[in-house]
């Protein structure tokens, strides 16, 4: 990567712009102002012209910052290149060419220089090959001396007579380092016995119980995200959060346990078990409050048809949200970038983004949704990436 490449991209960037703007008209005509309505008008573009597609973190990263210190990947070069009317990267770097660059032809220039070095290796000569001989170190036998030239063949050896008591005596401190070290031995695992047994009572004497979430109108798993607090006396509370579809474990050897349960399409519940003789897996019903699961509805239905009947769903999807929502009401658009982490938006601009027919919608995700008085009064939700809904 050299720094006419960064400048190159830095064209690129204004070409794109440049091609959004003879169809659309954003909020600001800087790209790099661009947030919210506007990044998912053009993804949804860029995937109809370029066929392909960039995440929002991207988005952030490659246009909010200007000039950018690094290049993006040669994939979405390419379609970004695509899209502003060239056939590739190369291309549009070939008819972008500044005084006295030089473009390579050859793509491939650093395959090319391996093969090179492979002949120049190849051909070179090779070296004689030396080895170093061990020395022949000679062994001369040591010559014996006689230490005694006196005939020994009729000397008299003295032997020590060994009496059984001196063996019996002899055996005595043998024994009694044997059992030194084998009562040391039984002593040191009888308190690794001991530690294990306190480190793992709680494990030891603790026994798990599984609750299961269903929908009490639908009898089917509950199909929100939900956050669930255990309550223990003179201890804070312990915070879970259970994926739709799942039951939540859980593993105490107390008699009694307390749960509070909510879930953003769902009413509150609090939950009291006894646990002396609880079943070891049980499944609760949540109620599902009907102004919540309406409002999530109306925003993520699809509105398909030909064009008139399109503006007759479009319309009554409104009527739908302007009932259900508070004229006061707070919404939060969440992004999953570090640099714009949330946006406030008003009722309309939130009814104008759920009733434009997009594919984004999606992946439209309530995190928390409040109701008073009949009324939505709180909206935070989030429309995840391709990457986030496959996980």
């Amino acid at each position: 990567m050299t720094d006419l490449d960064l400048l190159h991209f830095e064209q690129l960037k204004k070409d794109v712009q440049g091609q959004y703007l003879k169809e659309y008209t954003p909020s600001q005509d800087d790209i790099s102002k661009w947030k919210g309505i506007d990044i998912i008008y053009f993804q949804e573009d860029l995937r109809k012209k370029a066929k392909g597609n960039i995440s929002e973190k991207s988005f952030y990263t490659y246009f909010k910052t200007s000039p950018v210190t690094k290049l993006p990947r040669i994939d979405m070069l390419n379609l970004l290149s695509i899209y502003a009317g060239y056939d590739s990267w190369y291309e549009f770097k070939k008819q972008h060419l500044f005084a006295g660059e030089l473009l390579q032809e050859n793509e491939n220039l650093e395959e090319e220089e391996i093969n090179e070095l492979e002949k120049m290796v190849s051909a070179a000569p090779e070296l004689p090959k030396t080895e170093i001989q061990p020395k022949n170190i000679e062994i001369k036998p040591t010559e014996t001396t006689d230490l005694q030239k006196t005939n020994t063949e009729n000397q008299e050896v003295n032997k020590k007579q060994i009496t059984s008591s001196e063996v019996e005596i002899s055996t005595l401190p043998a024994k009694k380092n044997f059992l030194k070290k084998n009562a040391w031995a039984l002593i040191t695992s009888v308190l690794i016995a001991i530690t294990g047994l306190l480190g793992f009572k709680d494990v030891l004497f603790s026994k798990t119980y599984t609750y299961c979430f269903i929908d009490k109108d639908r009898g089917t798993f509950v199909i929100n995200t939900l956050d669930i607090m255990v309550i223990k006396e003179n201890e804070s509370p312990m915070m879970y959060k259970i994926k739709p579809g799942e039951c939540f474990s859980y593993s105490t050897k107390d008699k009694n346990l307390k749960m509070k349960i909510s879930a953003a399409f769902y009413e509150p519940l609090e939950v009291s078990r006894n646990l002396e003789n609880a079943p070891g897996e049980e499944k609760i019903e949540l109620k599902p409050d009907d102004y919540k699961m309406a409002a999530y509805y109306f925003s993520r239905k699809d509105i398909t048809g030909n064009s008139e009947e399109q503006v007759a769903l479009i319309k009554q999807k409104r009527n739908q949200l302007e009932n259900l929502i508070s004229n006061n009401a707070v919404i939060y658009q969440v992004y999953d970038n570090n640099t714009y982490g949330i946006e406030k938006i008003d009722k309309q601009k939130y009814i104008t983004l759920v009733t434009t027919p997009t594919t984004s919608l999606k992946n439209l995700n309530v995190i928390e949704m409040k109701k008073d008085n009949g009324k939505i009064v709180s909206i935070k939700f989030k429309i995840a990436t391709t990457d986030e809904k496959n996980k």
